[in-house]
């Protein structure tokens, strides 16, 4: 028998619009009403029972396979549950209602009423007794949609991806439960959700290049948030004594298996907490996440890699990890001899850099990837956190983490620094440090901030976390872009 040649997708659309028109000729409403009532796929094959004589119900889903035989015919449909084969006999229904169903195509929506069964081959399947059209589709599913392997069409067209990859759907269900989970832990902890504005008139909270827009109204510039940091704070000068916000942050800047310019963090804030504070809150959320949503605590990955969220996180110093990756007095040595270091590692190290600059890359491009388990690394020099307390033993570090796993930074969590007078000279330095880059914007100095320090905000501990990162490292997702579901993609 030869294989039969696929028709190109013109005529296969036209051929599907004309069956539209046969169906609307019929009185037919090819996109039909509600259909309440339904059953799930999973929960109908769960509840057969063979003792029960009739076990009537519906279903609804998209037809993913089709094979007719005559006077009778099977198909496969697909809801958001999973698949369940639907069996039809010409004999058994309205024989223009039969005729109808077979000629549905891969892809249409439909509705079925009957009863369960099992087949020979011991397939609980449905009995159809009536059927309708739902939503007639006019284009076809892509060539090997089982399984839908082309990224780009993965990406620019999610829904595709969706109807095609049992894997992609399972992602972003347990994505929804991670950030259901977060919500949990905090609420159950006494911690208050709030919302702040995602346009500011200063971007602040974070280093970054931002969208600016334009507020008609006000005529006036504006920027879309980088961090919600400075919201919150003032929230705890307010009185509120826990706060978080699940949030959306935009920056303007590239584009990677780790970065979106547009993507999800949670920010949490303590009052009268630490550093040590948000470590043990890290943690615990962490856990309940995945013990709730993926069913245990070690996590694995593709590549038979096993992150433990069971062991206590290791915690290291900033210092003492770049001399360990180094050499021993990487931070008494001249900026020449770091160069040389840097680049005989594989870093590309400009001849202007400086001391902070070398280490920076050395840090982030070799050394931070190698942090595969969970990893506070802690004492930060304190030029890179303007927002966080000085260590009181050693006033060029200050008393932050970042959390690393599986090679990426998931979360900073600090000692939030409530000293007026010394957050403004850092804001100055820092906005010193940024001019003349991408960064200049967020350099700016938030006045309407620093008014609200000087009216005393307690002592507190802080912490951020990449939502995006936190669902790849629990799901062991490979890049950003299959836990987002529209990912930021060039025009075509």
């Amino acid at each position: 028998m030869s294989e039969k040649i696929p028709k190109p997708e013109n005529e296969q659309i036209a051929i599907r619009k004309q069956k539209l028109k046969n169906l609307t000729d019929a009185g037919i409403n090819a996109y039909g009403a509600k259909f309440t009532g339904t059953t799930s796929s999973v929960a109908a094959i769960a509840s057969y029972d063979e003792s029960i004589e009739k076990q009537e119900l519906r279903v609804a889903g998209r037809v993913m396979t089709m094979r007719v035989m005559g006077k009778a015919l099977f198909a496969t449909i697909q809801d958001e549950e999973g698949r369940i084969q639907i069996y039809a006999k010409r004999d058994a229904m309205d024989q223009d209602e039969f005729n109808r169903m077979k000629k549905a195509d891969i892809g249409d929506i439909i509705g079925v009423d009957g009863e369960l069964f099992k087949t020979q081959k011991d397939e609980i399947t449905v009995r159809t007794a009536t059927y309708q059209v739902l939503a007639k589709a006019l284009r076809p599913l892509p060539e090997k949609f089982h399984g839908l392997k082309d990224v780009e069409t993965r990406y620019r067209q999610r829904y595709l991806d969706l109807i095609s990859n049992d894997e992609s759907r399972k992602v972003f269900r347990q994505r929804a439960q991670i950030i259901s989970a977060m919500r949990e832990y905090l609420e159950n902890d006494k911690y208050m959700e709030v919302e702040t504005p995602m346009m500011h008139p200063i971007p602040g909270g974070a280093s970054a290049r931002p969208f600016v827009t334009h507020y008609n109204a006000l005529d006036q510039e504006m920027f879309m948030r980088i961090a919600p940091e400075l919201y919150l704070k003032m929230l705890l000068v307010g009185g509120f004594e826990r706060v978080f916000e699940i949030n959306r942050n935009f920056r303007n800047e590239g584009v990677s298996k780790q970065h979106n310019p547009e993507f999800t963090a949670i920010e949490a804030y303590q009052a009268y907490g630490d550093c040590s504070t948000m470590m043990d809150l890290m943690q615990g959320i962490l856990r309940h996440c995945a013990q709730k949503v993926i069913g245990t605590l070690q996590i694995k990955h593709s590549d038979d890699k096993i992150i433990d969220l069971e062991k206590d996180f290791r915690q290291v110093t900033h210092h003492d990890l770049m001399c360990e990756h180094t050499v021993e007095n990487w931070f008494e040595i001249s900026d020449e001899e770091r160069a040389k270091i840097g680049r005989e590692m594989g870093c590309t190290i400009m001849p202007s850099w400086t001391e902070e600059e070398i280490t920076e890359e050395i840090y982030s491009k070799k050394i931070e990837p190698t942090l595969i388990q969970p990893t506070f690394v802690t004492r930060l020099p304190v030029h890179m956190v303007p927002l966080a307390k000085r260590c009181e033993d050693n006033p060029e570090l200050v008393d932050v983490f970042e959390l690393v796993c599986d090679g990426k930074e998931l979360a900073p969590g600090y000692s939030e620094l409530n000293d007026p007078i010394e957050q403004r000279k850092r804001l100055l330095a820092q906005f010193e440090r940024a001019k003349g880059t991408e960064e200049e914007d967020s350099g700016r100095i938030d006045e309407s901030f620093l008014t609200a320090l000087e009216h005393g905000m307690p002592p507190a501990g802080g912490m951020g976390m990449g939502v995006d990162r936190l669902v790849m490292m629990l799901t062991g997702a490979p890049t950003i872009r299959d836990v987002i579901l529209f990912p930021q993609l060039k025009n075509l």
